[in-house]
C-alpha cells in the first residue's frame, strides 16, 4: 500500500534524525538553555507571587475607595516568555540543520536514483522525508515541554487546566515556527545541487525574513505615516497628564495617561490624541503587513498572546479606555488570528514548492 511505503520512508528519516550526532548536539544545547531559562522564569514567578501577596496584605490597610482595585495575580505562563526567545534562535538552527541536506545529500551521493529503483514513488519519498523531519521536530518540542512541566512540578507549581492548555498551545505555536524554517531548508535542499549551497540559501532567507524584512517594514511605516503630530503648546497641566521633570516638561506618554486617568476637556489635547491615534494606526498598518511575512514576528505575536494575554490585549488596543481585565486565552488568540494563519501558510507554501520541484526534478 502507498501509505505503508510512505510511513516506511518517514520512519527511516525520523530514525536517522534522532540518532544523528548533529541533531543530538543541537537538541542538547536547546534543552540545556531552555532548562536554564525555565529555572530563571520560575524564580521570577515566585518573586512576582510574593509581591502579589504583599500587595494584597497592604490593601487591607487602605480606605474603602482603594479596595476596589485588585492587583493581577501572576500566571505561570510568564515562565515561558524567556523560553520563547531561545526558541527563535536555537530552534530555528535545529530546524535548518534537519532539512538543509535531506534531498541534496541524496543527489550528492547519487543514492536518489538507486532509491527510486525500488518500489517507491517520488511523492512517497518527498512526503516521507517531510514527515520524518516534522516528527523529529515534534519530538524535540515535546521533550522541551516535558522538561518544562517537570520543573514546574518539581518546584511545586501546579498548572491549572487553562494554564496546561496554554502550555500545549505554546508548544504547538513553537512547533509551527520550527516547521517554517524546516520547510525553507527542505525547499533549498531540493533546489540546490549541493548541501553547502542549500545551507547558504537557507541562511540568507533566514536572515532576510527574520531581520531585514521587519527593519524594512519599520522604515516603510515611517515613510507612509510621515512625521508624528506635534503636541499643543504647554499650558496649564491637563487632567490626567503627569509632569516628569522640574523643568516643566510633560511625560512622553501623555496620550496614554490622559486616556487611562480620565482624559482632559482641553479640545487641543483631544485633537492631539486623535491625530496621534491615527498616526500610530497608519504605522501599524504597514508594519503589520510586513511582519506577516516573518515567522519570527508572527511567533512573537502569537506567543505573547499565549503567555501574557493582557499584554497582548494592550498592544492590540492601546487606546482602549475600558480594556478587558482578565482576557482569556481564546480571546487573545482571536486577536492574532492573522499571525496564526501566516504561521500555517508560510511553511505550506514552501512545502508545496518542494513537492512540485521534486516531482519535476531530473535525477539522471
Amino acid at each position: 500500500m502507498a501509505l505503508d511505503r510512505l510511513l516506511n520512508v518517514a520512519r527511516k528519516e525520523f530514525s536517522d534524525h534522532i540518532t544523528s550526532r548533529r541533531f543530538v548536539i543541537i537538541l542538547g544545547l536547546l534543552l540545556v538553555i531552555s532548562t536554564i531559562s525555565i529555572y530563571d522564569g520560575i524564580e521570577n514567578y515566585n518573586n512576582s507571587l510574593e509581591a502579589y501577596t504583599e500587595q494584597l496584605r497592604q490593601m487591607e490597610e487602605f480606605d474603602d475607595p482603594y479596595r476596589n482595585w485588585m492587583p493581577q495575580k501572576p500566571s505561570i505562563m510568564y515562565v515561558f516568555i524567556s523560553m520563547m526567545s531561545y526558541m527563535t534562535m536555537l530552534g530555528g538552527i535545529l530546524a535548518i540543520a534537519i532539512g538543509f541536506d535531506l534531498v541534496s545529500k541524496e543527489k550528492e551521493t547519487r543514492s536518489l536514483k538507486s532509491l527510486l529503483s525500488h518500489p517507491v514513488y517520488r511523492d512517497e519519498i518527498i512526503n516521507g522525508k517531510a514527515l520524518g523531519g516534522i516528527g523529529a521536530l515534534g519530538f524535540a518540542m515535546a521533550l522541551a515541554l516535558a522538561i518544562a512541566i517537570a520543573m514546574l512540578l518539581l518546584f511545586s507549581v501546579v498548572p491549572t487546566a487553562e494554564e496546561f492548555a496554554a502550555i500545549l498551545v505554546f508548544g504547538a505555536v513553537s512547533l509551527g515556527f520550527l516547521l517554517a524554517y524546516f520547510a525553507v531548508a527542505l525547499t533549498m535542499s531540493t533546489v540546490a545541487k549541493e548541501s553547502g549551497n542549500a545551507l547558504i540559501y537557507t541562511l540568507v532567507i533566514f536572515f532576510a525574513v527574520s531581520s531585514l524584512l521587519p527593519m524594512f517594514g519599520a522604515m516603510a511605516a515611517n515613510a507612509f505615516a510621515g512625521d508624528p503630530p506635534e503636541p499643543p503648546e504647554m499650558g496649564p497641566m491637563p487632567k490626567g497628564v503627569v509632569r516628569t521633570s522640574s523643568s516643566g516638561g510633560y511625560s512622553t506618554t501623555t496620550v496614554a495617561q490622559s486616556v487611562v486617568y480620565g482624559g482632559t476637556e482641553d479640545p487641543e489635547w483631544k485633537a492631539y490624541e486623535e491625530e496621534m491615534k491615527t498616526y500610530i494606526e497608519k504605522r501599524r498598518l504597514i508594519s503589520d503587513i510586513s511582519n506577516l511575512l516573518s515567522p519570527q514576528m508572527n511567533y512573537y505575536t502569537v506567543a505573547i498572546a499565549v503567555t501574557n494575554p493582557q499584554l497582548s490585549s494592550m498592544i492590540a488596543s492601546p487606546y482602549d479606555t475600558a480594556p478587558e481585565e482578565k482576557p482569556g486565552l481564546a480571546g487573545a488568540l482571536g486577536r492574532v488570528w492573522m499571525n496564526i494563519a501566516a504561521l500555517i501558510v508560510f511553511p505550506s507554501a514552501f512545502f508545496a514548492a518542494t513537492y512540485v520541484k521534486f516531482m519535476r526534478m531530473d535525477i539522471r
